[in-house]
């Protein structure tokens, strides 16, 4: 029997891309492969990687949700890689299940020495529930929750239409924001799934078609109409402390002794086929088989013995990932670009490798090629927005200013730009 195509198994119409349903962009089709909190077995990474060398680009992707792209996708391709990701287990439970898969966590989870919680048993309830939920599969493809364990390694600047966040006393809850934001309430030990579920329910409820989102509701009705029926604690007293971001490349010590994770990156977040099916090999060789996808569009492998750390280290160095947070490509974000993307107007992946050697140290800069900044979620200390060919407009964070923050120079080359980021901080 042929496998079903695709289309045939698209739940419904969404311009978002997924497993099942691959959309075209200007470099051939767009496969998004959406993992359980960030994770990917080697056995699976190397089917991706045939999957995507067979009938596909040969490039990879990774997202800042902590999920998996296959690009160029060939329409003659399209059944065979489909059904080859899903005998991989890549796929949900349910078809319909696919699009709301949308589940972040730390990379470090139950292994940051810092963590509160071991996050990992209540984020595969939640999974359960988003996929075997049958309503919860009305939700937006862009709806999405967040998991916080407390871990010194976690994504806290990407807002989430709820995210659930450790205290000493359990978890708080949260609404279309971050973990650094105020909750509304703490949740009853014990009840996590059960408020979630009765939560999500009452969005479900509440929600119009124009209200795919949690901060579009609560822009036109209380939240105390949403929380209705929901048995919520006081929120403790003591608040989410601040990431050390930097914990997302090289060597850290785990919590469990003698081992540690070790971070890396390709740059602008595009891996060859051939280098994942390389790092699938050297996370079976060096650590326990397993790589975790990263909010940062990188990798971390865990549970490396402290002894082959630097060994890990050298040979992700040879497959030309980095794993110096201090590196220029580290500091840098770039959206698919004119190359890919039809919306594109300037080829944002050449002109950020380009322009990384002249950065300041320590300054953040994302390349966007249209307003929707899909490769980035909030603002960046700074953004280059194309607006042609190699002319960018630059702006600066500024959470009062919608979209990309406060402009403050136009149609800029990259000489210009990277002059103007040359500058202090206080002059850009």
């Amino acid at each position: 029997m042929n496998p079903p195509s695709p289309s045939a198994l698209v739940p419904r119409p969404s311009a978002c891309p997924g497993l099942l349903r691959i959309v075209p962009a200007r470099d051939g089709g767009l496969c998004r492969v959406k993992l359980p909190g960030g994770r990917l077995t080697a056995v699976q990474a190397r089917a991706v990687a045939l999957a995507s060398e067979r009938w596909a680009s040969g490039v990879l992707e990774l997202t800042n949700r902590a999920n998996l792209q296959l690009r160029g996708v060939r329409p003659e391709g399209a059944a065979a890689l489909v059904a080859a990701l899903q005998a991989a287990g890549l796929g949900p439970s349910d078809p319909a299940a696919d699009d709301v898969r949308n589940l972040l966590l730390s990379p470090a989870a139950g292994r940051d020495p810092q963590q509160l919680r071991d996050v990992r048993p209540l984020a595969a309830e939640l999974l359960a529930l988003l996929e075997g939920d049958r309503r919860l599969h009305g939700l937006s493809p862009k709806f999405a929750l967040q998991l916080d364990g407390g871990e010194a390694l976690a994504r806290l600047d990407h807002a989430h239409d709820v995210w659930l966040s450790a205290r000493a006393e359990g978890y708080v809850l949260g609404l279309a924001g971050i973990p650094l934001d105020a909750p509304v309430g703490l949740i009853v030990p014990g009840q996590e799934v059960a408020t979630v579920t009765r939560l999500l329910h009452r969005f479900l409820d509440l929600a119009g078609p124009e209200q795919s989102r949690m901060r579009q509701l609560l822009a036109q009705r209380p939240v105390a109409e949403l929380l209705a029926g929901l048995d919520l604690l006081p929120v403790p007293r003591s608040p989410r402390a601040a990431a050390a971001t930097e914990l997302r490349l090289g060597s850290h010590l785990q919590l469990q002794p003698g081992h540690c994770w070790i971070g890396a990156q390709p740059a602008l977040g595009r891996l060859p086929a051939t280098s994942l099916a390389a790092v699938a090999d050297l996370a079976e060789h060096h650590g326990n088989g397993d790589l975790h996808l990263t909010p940062w569009q990188g990798l971390l492998l865990p549970d490396v013995p402290t002894d082959k750390a630097q060994a890990l280290l050298t040979a992700l160095t040879t497959l030309d990932l980095t794993t110096d947070p201090a590196a220029p490509l580290a500091r840098l974000i770039a959206c698919t670009g004119s190359q890919g993307c039809a919306k594109g107007q300037a080829d944002t992946k050449d002109n950020a490798l380009r322009l990384a050697e002249r950065l300041p140290a320590d300054l953040e800069v994302h390349l966007s090629g249209c307003p929707r900044s899909c490769a980035l979620a909030g603002q960046a200390p700074h953004t280059l927005l194309a607006v042609a060919p190699g002319r960018y407009d630059l702006f600066v964070r500024d959470t009062t200013q919608p979209g990309p923050g406060r402009r403050r120079a136009t149609q800029l080359s990259l000489d210009e730009a990277a002059a103007w980021l040359a500058r202090s901080p206080s002059d850009a």
